[in-house]
């Protein structure tokens, strides 16, 4: 059974910094790429960062460009997301998620067909 798990969520000012895990088992974590989505009160799930299964290559949402960065360690099978200068419109529930292969086609990495297997997610919330 493919299980992902998100920690690292809470309560942050603004233009303060949290670190965010997701653990993955169940499946050959080194092979898969994974990506990160975020999910605002009354808005639909959005795509944050995505990351191929070596780490070659890393893609970004816009709203998080020089802001937040996914990386991963095969070794641990984990992967992370820090989040620098958080605004509060970066509240909302994140969720770690496994794609449908090694990488992710840069023009399908937004959309959440692309992964098969998602977290539950873990609560993100900025204060001003």
């Amino acid at each position: 059974q493919v299980q992902l798990v998100e920690s690292g969520g809470g309560l942050v000012q603004a233009g303060g910094s949290l670190r965010l895990s997701c653990g993955a088992s169940g499946r050959t974590f080194s092979t898969y790429a994974l990506g990160w989505f975020r999910q605002a009160p009354g808005k639909e799930r959005e795509f944050v960062a995505a990351i191929t299964w070596n780490g070659g290559k890393m893609d970004y949402a816009d709203f998080v460009k020089g802001r937040f960065t996914i990386s991963r360690d095969n070794a641990k099978n984990a992967m992370y997301l820090q989040m620098n200068s958080l605004k509060p419109e970066d509240t909302a529930v994140y969720y770690c998620a496994f794609g449908r292969g090694p990488f992710i086609r840069s023009d399908l990495v937004t959309i959440e067909g692309s992964y098969d297997y998602w977290g539950q997610g873990t609560q993100v919330t900025v204060s001003s």
